[in-house]
């Protein structure tokens, strides 16, 4: 029997490797699979090395830096010395994964990169990395694969996960409904991120651009999203006794029917983009990671619209600008300015023709498939 290991490091690469993992599955390919995932592997059937929980912390105090190397050093003497796999699947979470592919490869464990680090981005010199480290690289965007090409990398254009996995838009009048909302007023809904530290930098902010916006437009209507792998008393510690209503675990539905919607900068971007809801990109950080990033960056745009465009579609509002004043008057263009709001939403249903129509988690799987058993 072939042995699979897939490494993943966030709550999204975890759902993107049990996409994959069930396509094999369906391909009925006779597999040993163990990961270092969370709970969507783990409902695949997957046997986890390592739970990925504490693999989100941001930064880079000596705790974190120290528990990624115990972790990395674990993960690379259990493939070396007893699992030993014909392949190691990397997912997305670049600094760690690009770290544990110079080891396995110096092994001569072969690896696979599904979801690379955004080269095109930032830090292209990963580049070279991934040039010296990774046998195959099974990309997601179309303008990937030339780079790649240039050099010498094999490169496998998958299409991107959510064109093949995202969801049909809700209905709106059933969702407003059920969360008690009503259907004949306007609703933003926040999306404050998925991790801790988004909270603690975003959320207070968020919260006084809502109570704006209620100042001066007492007709509209807010919801915040939790992300389901934020926990309730986690959730609630940086929410405090605001009164706007939360919804958890239905991020594209709340996506697809909301009016306007103010977001941290992510791929919860492209899915609002392929819903064509108007949104604005505001986030912000510790001042110090946002200096190293602006000597690390390739380009000048954030949001992933703007970046498959080419061109400015979504606001994007970066710190020191990131205040209540300034997301307000964005939302309010997004929703009262009629020709702008057109606009934008037609801008948004052109990137979506950027992206091909593959089954992205199919066709990493036929890869893998034909790398193992042909």
């Amino acid at each position: 029997m072939k042995k699979l290991f897939i490494i993943t490091g966030e709550y999204s690469g975890d759902i993107h490797a049990a996409n994959v993992v069930r396509e094999l599955k369906a391909l009925d390919c006779d597999l040993q699979i163990e990961a270092v995932g969370g709970i969507n592997l783990e409902n695949e059937g997957v046997k986890l090395f390592a739970d990925q929980s504490k693999m989100s912390a941001m930064g880079i105090s000596p705790k974190i830096l120290y528990n990624h190397y115990k972790l990395g050093k674990s993960i690379v003497d259990y493939l070396k010395n007893e699992y030993k796999p014909d392949l190691v699947l990397l997912v997305d979470y670049g600094a760690f994964n690009l770290s544990i592919a110079k080891f396995l490869h110096s092994a001569g464990i072969k690896v696979f990169y599904y979801i690379p680090p955004q080269v095109w981005a930032s830090r292209k010199y990963r580049i070279k990395l991934i040039q010296k480290f990774v046998d195959k690289v099974l990309c997601i965007f179309p303008f990937e694969k030339p780079l790649y090409a240039q050099y010498g990398i094999d490169c496998h254009y998958c299409g991107h996960p959510l064109v093949a996995q995202l969801p049909a838009a809700a209905g709106r009048r059933e969702f407003f409904r059920n969360h008690d909302l009503d259907p004949e007023r306007k609703l933003v809904s926040v999306f404050p991120g998925s991790r801790e530290f988004e909270l603690k930098n975003l959320m207070s902010v968020f919260q006084e651009t809502v109570r704006k916006l209620r100042q001066r437009h007492p007709d509209l209507q807010f919801c915040f999203s939790q992300a389901p792998n934020l926990s309730d008393e986690v959730y609630q510690k940086y929410l405090g006794d605001c009164d706007v209503k939360v919804i958890k675990g239905e991020n594209q539905a709340l996506l697809s029917v909301s009016d306007a919607l103010i977001l941290a900068s992510g791929t919860v971007a492209l899915e609002a983009c392929l819903y064509k809801t108007p949104m604005i990109i505001a986030y912000r950080g510790p001042q110090l990671f946002y200096w190293i990033y602006l000597l690390v960056r390739c380009i000048k745009r954030v949001s992933l619209p703007n970046i498959i465009a080419d061109k400015s579609i979504v606001p994007e509002i970066l710190q020191g600008k990131v205040t209540p004043l300034n997301i307000t008057y964005e939302i309010e263009e997004l929703l009262y300015n009629k020709t702008k709001r057109e606009e934008n939403i037609k801008s948004l249903g052109e990137v979506r023709e950027f992206l091909s129509n593959k089954n992205s988690a199919l066709e990493a799987a036929k890869v893998i498939d034909i790398e193992l058993f042909s």
